[in-house]
């Protein structure tokens, strides 16, 4: 292990609360004690309007927090025009960029792993390639996610050892016990940038606090300490989408990290 690395940084995905306005989502981030908002493609940084971006971005630092990526929606491979596939991806570039934004989350196709086959396999790794050769100063990072080449561990590594540059981010299957699904964080570990953080269980319909699964949280907060690097925990959803529960969430995922990074050896 390295010693000596940046402290993991607790943050928000701003889809935690899409209903509301990004102004008061930054009140509530800035108010629970967070470092970060992931600004989601969908609800608050629309695609073709840069100067919204831009002004979302200020509001952010301007709060004190962090803009370290771009949630967008983006399926690599799945644009079946190659000039709207261009097109898109152009404009999602100039979101992030507008942000300020280092890095732009997409997604890896829109195929689970078992279905894709060998040729849709291919053209969303060819997509990929295309992304991140294009992305210039911007980390491109997949979603882990059912229903895309990351719904497997074994197919999200292969993606990433075919794709050179690509990140991904890591969050737990969902029904997946925890230590089949600290394996599969095990085996992208090296390339994982950021992690959604959530406790569904067993399914998306039982949204519990994160205390419900503190074991698998301190686990996976321990596992990225290990690796010295700068890394993102991004709280993603809260039961009942309720403001009101984000201060509580935001004091146990800084709990699980402060307690990984004092246990990292230096």
């Amino acid at each position: 292990m390295s010693g000596g690395g940046p402290p993991l940084t607790a943050g928000v995905c701003s889809v935690t609360y899409r209903a509301l306005s990004a102004d008061r989502v930054i009140t509530l981030a800035a108010r629970a004690g967070l470092a970060q908002i992931e600004w989601g493609q969908d609800a608050h940084i629309p695609l073709g309007d840069e100067a919204e971006a831009a002004r979302v971005a200020e509001a952010t630092r301007a709060a004190g927090l962090e803009v370290p990526s771009l949630g967008s929606y983006y399926r690599a491979g799945a644009i079946a025009d190659p000039r709207e596939d261009r097109r898109v991806w152009r404009r999602v570039l100039a979101a992030a960029r507008a942000l300020g934004a280092r890095r732009v989350r997409v997604w890896a196709g829109d195929r689970a792993s078992a279905d894709a086959g060998p040729a849709g396999r291919r053209r969303t790794l060819d997509a990929l390639k295309r992304c991140v050769d294009s992305a210039g100063d911007l980390t491109v990072a997949t979603e882990y996610h059912s229903g895309t080449l990351t719904d497997d561990a074994g197919s999200a590594r292969a993606m990433l050892d075919e794709v050179p540059g690509l990140r991904t981010y890591w969050q737990p299957p969902n029904g997946m016990p925890d230590e089949r699904a600290l394996d599969g964080l095990r085996a992208v570990l090296d390339r994982v940038d950021a992690v959604h953080v959530f406790s569904w269980w067993p399914t998306p319909r039982e949204r519990w606090p994160l205390d419900h699964r503190a074991a698998l949280w301190r686990e996976v907060a321990g596992l990225l300490a290990s690796t010295g690097r700068p890394m993102s925990a991004l709280l993603e959803f809260v039961p009942g989408d309720d403001p009101g529960m984000l201060a509580g969430e935001a004091r146990s995922l800084r709990r699980y990290l402060s307690g990984a990074e004092a246990g990292r050896p230096r």
